[in-house]
């Protein structure tokens, strides 16, 4: 026996405080408004139950003149940069947790929140960044590429005591890669590796203003992409005004929607109005209220604006099929806005990968790696569209304040969705895979990724839990009011297997992949054991037979060998799977991979509370259809795999 080679030591800090001898006065959480809470369960209620109580996470402010519609703070919400922080980022940190001064004044705080340099050594010998007493921004040397912004509440009230936000070292370069794939098309200073400083200062800004918002109290918002269209977002005089989103609490990132020539200048997120409203929320005082639910009417009233402004409304992980509450999305037409994000994406393969990825005498790793990041901007970007495919907008409105909850995306949204994704999804991309790039990073990868890409869509297109809300809006709405399962279906297989129809049917590499990827689904929606949905599976046999009939006919038509070859193929695989004797694993089995995901991060899904700046893990909705795209059993053998390689 000895020591194990993972043995680690470590430094833990203990920080004891007394609680303020007189408690703040909570505030209660609503749904319909974005805050990290403190709960515990109160019995005794008039209710007659027990019943959940949840006071909202903010900081004490307190005004000098309770008198004044605008008064400086008695204690202002005050940040250290701690001793450790470099120069180079201490004004973009300091910038990012001022830009919160503007919604505190909606909350009637004037300089509520400010920033300043620990003290020296010199000057105070004792300070220390762990001391409870203080928030402060620390900066690790680690080469974790994230940020996030935990904060410390007295559990008698959810009043925050303390808040330490931590960057790790190479949070630049995850900023500097998603801003070089998303903006680079429209903004020169994307191209240039690594970035200039003046640029690099302004995504700092902006990671710096999300973390500061986590330790305000505010959780992700999701919504507030949703609502900025994409005319709006090519705009220059709207985008220098507004930013991306309504929130910059959301993963809205950058403008990849602009185009060469919009002239848009400002491609970064900002503090919006969401935000604002927010702060309004938890921060303004409530003139004569001596309890928390003495509140609640002046709050209902605050938030009953969120009817008339969309842009005011919230949402995030609670319900992962509503397209208006994605991840890493901008524009509140998914299926235009995507269009744009490929044509840049494809801009910006061709044209400035090379240039930018690469240095005279060093290697190509740079190139892979921002290569990469272009890829699962491409997914990701796809991903939008699908979540309308089956799609259920939640609107968080409470009795008396707006109308249903619930409502289905149009179904002639859905099909101009399913129209794109059938086209411009499953098309070779233009980009990504160029031969001046894919022959300086790798001997292989480009039918791989192609592979990967096409089981991705068409197992969205053909998820059972997407059917299954599918088959339930026509149950409740009626079968003229739906994009039906046997729409979708139908679709699938005309855009998959369109050359059947033609006079001298011919397919190339990436058309037989494609069909491949599409037995295989088929496979899994016919015979898996994890198929709980019986319309789909009858639908999915059914087009297969259908296939099988094309077949037949395209056969003798066609002259090119390889093409007669692969369909004899196809053929033969349709009869095994309609018997469920077809052996072949989920297509992509493992390419998965290639969007730095591992088969843990599947099983695991997402934590609804993060306070960090992007999930590592992956959201719910893509996770439930990579998992059944890849399968339980071929999921379990892959986390096996993980674990034995450590």
């Amino acid at each position: 026996f000895g020591p194990s080679n993972s043995a680690t030591t470590a430094t833990v800090h203990y920080s004891l405080m007394l609680l303020p001898d007189e408690p703040m006065m909570p505030r209660l959480k609503d749904s319909r408004i974005g805050y990290f809470t403190t709960d515990f369960v109160e019995y005794g209620r008039p209710e007659n139950r027990a019943v959940e109580r949840r006071f909202i996470s903010r900081f004490r402010l307190e005004k000098k003149d309770p008198n004044a519609a605008l008064s400086e703070p008695k204690e202002p919400i005050t940040f250290y940069l701690a001793r450790e922080v470099p120069e180079k980022w201490r004004a973009a940190l300091k910038k990012g947790i001022e830009d919160w001064q503007p919604a505190f004044e909606q909350a009637g705080f004037k300089n509520a929140i400010i920033c300043k340099n620990a003290p020296t050594f010199e000057e105070d010998p004792n300070w220390d960044p762990e001391d409870l007493r203080y928030s402060v921004i620390r900066w690790a040397p680690s080469p974790i590429a994230n940020a996030m912004g935990p904060s410390i509440q007295d559990p008698r009230t959810g009043e925050t005591i303390s808040a330490h936000i931590i960057f790790w070292n190479d949070i630049i370069r995850l900023v500097e890669d998603w801003y070089f794939a998303q903006a680079s098309a429209i903004d020169p200073k994307a191209r240039k590796m690594p970035m200039d400083q003046d640029i690099l200062e302004e995504l700092v800004r902006y990671v710096s203003a999300h973390e500061v918002g986590h330790t305000l109290g505010l959780e992700h918002n999701m919504k507030g992409s949703a609502w900025y269209t994409v005319a709006q977002l090519r705009d220059p005089a709207f985008t220098s005004a507004n930013g991306v989103s309504a929130s910059i609490m959301d993963y809205s990132r950058f403008n990849y929607v602009a185009q060469p020539g919009d002239g848009v200048t400002r491609t970064i997120g900002m503090v919006g109005p969401y935000d604002k409203f927010a702060i309004e929320y938890g921060y303004k005082p409530i003139p004569g209220a001596k309890s928390a639910d003495a509140e609640k009417p002046a709050l209902d009233t605050l938030l009953a604006k969120q009817v008339g402004d969309p842009r005011l409304r919230f949402g995030n992980y609670r319900y992962f099929m509503d397209p208006t509450t994605q991840s890493e999305d901008i524009g509140s037409d998914a299926v235009e806005a995507t269009g744009l994000g490929y044509k840049n994406l494809d801009l910006i393969a061709t044209k400035y990968l090379l240039q930018s990825g690469s240095k005279f005498g060093e290697d190509y790793d740079k190139l892979r790696e921002m290569r990469g990041q272009l890829l699962n901007q491409r997914i990701t970007e796809t991903f939008h569209v699908l979540s309308l495919i089956g799609g259920v907008v939640e609107t968080d409105y409470h009795a008396g304040r707006g109308g249903d909850v619930f409502k289905p995306v149009p179904a002639a949204k859905q099909r101009a969705a399913a129209k794109f994704l059938l086209s411009e999804g499953l098309a070779k991309p233009k980009g990504i895979f160029d031969p001046q790039v894919m022959n300086k990073i790798s001997p292989q990868g480009a039918i791989t990724g192609a592979t990967v890409m096409n089981s991705y869509i068409l197992s969205g297109l053909l998820d059972p839990d997407s059917a299954g809300r599918v088959v339930e809006n026509e149950a409740v709405n009626g079968k003229s009011n739906t994009y039906t399962l046997s729409e979708i279906v139908a679709d699938v297989n005309a855009a998959v297997w369109a050359e059947l129809g033609t006079a001298t049917p011919t397919t190339d590499v990436y058309r037989r992949s494609l069909q491949r990827s599409y037995l295989d689904v088929m496979d899994q929606r016919v015979n898996s054991s994890w198929m709980n949905n019986q319309e789909l599976k009858v639908l999915s046999k059914d087009a297969l037979r259908q296939v099988a009939k094309k077949i037949d006919a395209a056969m003798p038509k066609t002259t090119d060998r390889m093409t007669s070859l692969h369909l004899a193929e196809c053929r033969a695989d349709i009869e095994k799977i309609i018997k469920g004797t077809y052996s072949k694993e989920a297509a992509g089995g493992g390419g998965f991979f290639m969007m730095g995901i591992t088969a843990k991060d599947l099983l695991e899904g997402t934590a609804k509370h993060d306070c960090g700046l992007h999930e590592k893990q992956v959201p719910e909705g893509l996770r439930r259809i990579l998992r059944n795209m890849i399968g339980p059993d071929q999921l379990k053998r892959l986390v096996d795999a993980e674990r034995a390689r450590g």
